[in-house]
């Protein structure tokens, strides 16, 4: 740590779990799942953009969902990267303050977009009729839209309330990031009403679409139930499950650190299930999306095929 380059409104992050005695594993671990989410999720982006084949709602919307992912891994991987390596721990109160906006603004667009994709879905299969018009162009940039406005919106009040805490004594934050439970620990005057805005906040952005995609996954399999062709269920169930078990994953992670007292878990617990929240899945998302779509596959084939024949020209 250079002290000297440390001032007295700079925060300390102590890193991901600091009492693990092989860092360095550590680290390489989480910069190889970093490249290989990057690498994946830029790859379904192109596919998406390039082949026609892919230019429909649930595809758009899941680039919108790769983008997210992105920025989301990308808000918290380099900068616990770079001061691993280069020693230094400190981040700026407007560096903390940025890193806490953008990873709440990412986080919550991507709540309300696995929502809009379950809605998405539900269209698709209950209402196949007015697809088309229920889910136009317009109407899936007004979705995307509205994810990252409403994302942003929130993060700014959220940001903005939870850095105005004065911090009394150490600054040291235990995390590997400016995630907003670990910064709360360190204000010396009562947070309650902010936690009752956090608590607020969750119901809203993680609670209500959560039951909102139960909600609409269960009149999903009632009808799938009652399909007639084989060929369908099969592809309909294989589109939704891929979109299920990615809710799973991040919403399973964000409510147990959101939704549940700080009390009852320890900072080294919320560490690891915010790494598997911001880095592991933001990885698997375009593995479950890829391997279990022929489209997907087929545009990944074709890409590979035109470069191949490229190649031998």
């Amino acid at each position: 740590m250079n002290q000297k380059n440390e001032t007295s409104t700079d925060f300390i992050l102590l890193g991901l779990l600091p009492r693990f005695r092989h860092p360095n594993i550590l680290i390489s671990i989480i910069f190889l799942i970093y490249i290989v989410a990057f690498a994946g999720n830029s790859v379904l982006i192109l596919l998406i953009w390039l082949d026609t084949r892919l230019h429909t709602p649930m595809y758009f919307l899941l680039s919108q969902l790769s983008l997210i992912d992105l920025a989301y891994i990308s808000s918290t991987v380099p900068k616990m990267v770079i001061n691993y390596f280069t020693g230094r721990k400190n981040i700026s109160f407007f560096a903390c303050a940025t890193q806490v906006f953008f990873f709440l603004t990412l986080g919550l667009a991507e709540c309300i977009l696995l929502t809009l994709m379950a809605y998405d879905r539900y269209v698709a299969v209950c209402n196949p009729l007015r697809y088309t018009v229920l889910m136009s162009p317009r109407v899936c940039l007004q979705m995307a839209a509205a994810a990252w406005i409403g994302g942003a919106l929130t993060a700014l009040v959220h940001t903005i309330y939870l850095m105005h805490f004065p911090i009394c004594g150490s600054r040291e934050i235990n995390h590997y990031f400016c995630e907003v439970p670990a910064i709360l620990r360190l204000s010396c005057v009562d947070t309650s009403v902010y936690e009752m805005v956090k608590f607020v906040t969750t119901i809203v952005f993680l609670l209500v679409p959560f039951i909102l995609i139960l909600s609409s996954y269960t009149l999903i399999f009632l009808t799938v139930l009652r399909m007639n062709s084989r060929k369908g269920r099969n592809k309909a169930l294989a589109t939704c499950s891929s979109h299920l078990t990615v809710v799973s994953l991040y919403f399973g992670q964000a409510m147990f650190i959101y939704m549940t007292p700080n009390s009852s878990h320890t900072p080294e617990q919320e560490q690891i299930v915010a790494v598997f929240g911001t880095v592991v899945t933001p990885m698997l998302n375009p593995i479950i999306y890829s391997l279990r779509n022929k489209e997907v596959v087929g545009a990944l084939r074709k890409c590979v095929g035109k470069g191949f024949t490229r190649d031998r020209v």
